[in-house]
Order: structure tokens, then sequence, then C-alpha cells
């Protein structure tokens, strides 16, 4: 088994910590806000207030589950038009009361359904990507398992993007790949290397600003860890102006693609 395709099963794991479990371990006072104000409320995106810290913020995260019954219920983490929705929603909202914006990224793409399509999937996505860009306030996304497609940048652009060392970050999965290159579908393993998904090539590539270790995952002193470099980088862009703080989000997408030194 490669190396990559051996990560994307651990980034798949139904053993690994979910959105939820980063946003219980992490975070204090977390108090959950529903629907999108159009038509319904998505299960496979959460999102709300909590206390990072004294430090109030907003939280986001695509929520998978871990029992079957609970992955159904959350549409094994593939967000609907109106998750997508919500989730802006509550960006605009932190916007409004000047509150950061946290997100945790777990998805192998956006619901893949008929009535997704027809409530507007595809303009959902990108009205995220578009206001995310001009958000006024600072904003950090965590790929915490799975990155899939569009699904995942519908919460990616921000002003720091991370990634755990064993999620993985991709235009595809290495199953779709491999189905339409080969007509293989038993040729992900080698589909996962050539698509480049680990945190390492997401860093060299340009896509995210660090890769974060999974030493003590799951565990208060890993939790502990993850709060203080949440505190020290949100202190760092709430020392910008909202302008200067968009230029540098808008500078740093322009940049993606060229090489940069892993940290």
């Amino acid at each position: 088994m490669s190396g990559a395709y051996e990560i994307v099963k651990t980034a798949r794991s139904t053993r690994r910590p979910t959105s939820m479990d980063f946003i219980s371990g992490i975070f204090s006072g977390f108090m959950e806000l529903h629907g999108d104000r159009r038509f319904a409320d998505d299960r496979a995106i959460v999102g709300g207030l909590a206390r990072l810290g004294e430090r109030a913020v907003t939280v986001i995260g695509i929520e998978k589950g871990h029992s079957t019954r609970e992955r159904m219920l959350r549409s094994f983490g593939a967000p609907q038009p109106e998750g997508y929705r919500k989730a802006l929603r509550l960006m605009k909202q932190a916007e409004k009361f000047r509150r950061p914006v946290i997100s945790f990224i777990d998805t192998s793409g956006a619901y893949c359904g008929i009535g997704a399509e027809e409530r507007g999937q595809g303009q959902a996505i990108a009205e995220n990507l578009m206001e995310m860009m001009t958000l006024r306030t600072p904003t950090i996304s965590i790929v915490v398992g799975e990155g899939g497609s569009g699904g995942a940048l519908a919460l990616g652009a921000a002003d720091r993007v991370w990634m755990l060392e064993n999620a993985i970050y991709s235009v595809i999965s290495p199953e779709g790949c491999a189905s339409i290159l080969w007509k293989d579908a038993s040729k992900a393993e080698t589909a996962a290397e050539v698509l480049k998904l680990t945190a390492r090539d997401s860093l060299r590539g340009g896509l995210i600003d660090e890769v974060i270790s999974e030493e003590g995952l799951g565990e208060e002193r890993f939790w502990h860890r993850l709060r203080g470099k949440l505190t020290e980088a949100l202190r760092e862009l709430e020392a910008m102006s909202p302008e200067t703080l968009t230029e540098a989000r808008y500078r740093r997408f322009r940049a993606i693609g060229t090489d940069r030194k892993e940290g």
C-alpha cells in the first residue's frame, strides 16, 4: 500500500476525531445555531458561538459523525446548499460583531444529489468563496480529515489554512480519479500518489500555511497545543486592519502554486 493511500485511509477512519470533537476539545461554551433562513438546517455542517479562552469566536465545522446512524444523519459529512448558506450566514454575523471565524473541514465533497443541484449547490459554494475572500474579520480554516473538492473549498478561503499531518486535500477522491483516468477504481493507490493530496504536498504547493502534528491527537495535550496555536494566530490577525487583512488574504490565494519551505 502506498504512503499516500495509507494517509487517505487514516483521514477517513471512523476512529478519527470529528469536527464536533475539535469544537468540544478546544472551545468552551459552544452554542449551536441552526438553519440558513431559506430552506432548512443541514446537519452536515454545525456552527455557532463559542469562546477561545476569553475571546468570543464563531466556529463552523463539517461533521461526519462516528456511528453509522449518526453518519447517516449527517449525510456522511457531505453538505447540501443550505449547509453552506448556514455557514455563510454565521460568517457574515461574525463580521458584523467582529468575531473571528474558525472552521474545521472534513468532507469527501459536497452532497451529490438532484435536490442539492436544484437548490443551487454550485452557486452556494461559489458565494461562500466570494464572500470569504472579502470578509472583514480574521478567518482560520483547518483540514482535520478529508478535504474534498469544492465541498472543502467552500470553507477554505481563509487567512490561515492548516492541515493535520494525516489529513488530505484534493480536487477528487483517488477512486474517482482512477475511474476517470484509467477506467479502473482499483488503481486508487496510484492515483493518490499522482494527486499530491497529503499535507506535505499541500504545504509545498502553497495551498496551506502549516502542517499540524497529530501527536496526542484527541488528548487534552493536543487540544491545549492547538488552542495555543489558534490564540497566537488570532492575535496576529486581529492586529491588522480589515483592509490589510483582506488584501493579504487576496495575495495569499494569488500565490498558490508557488513553492514554499516546510515549517
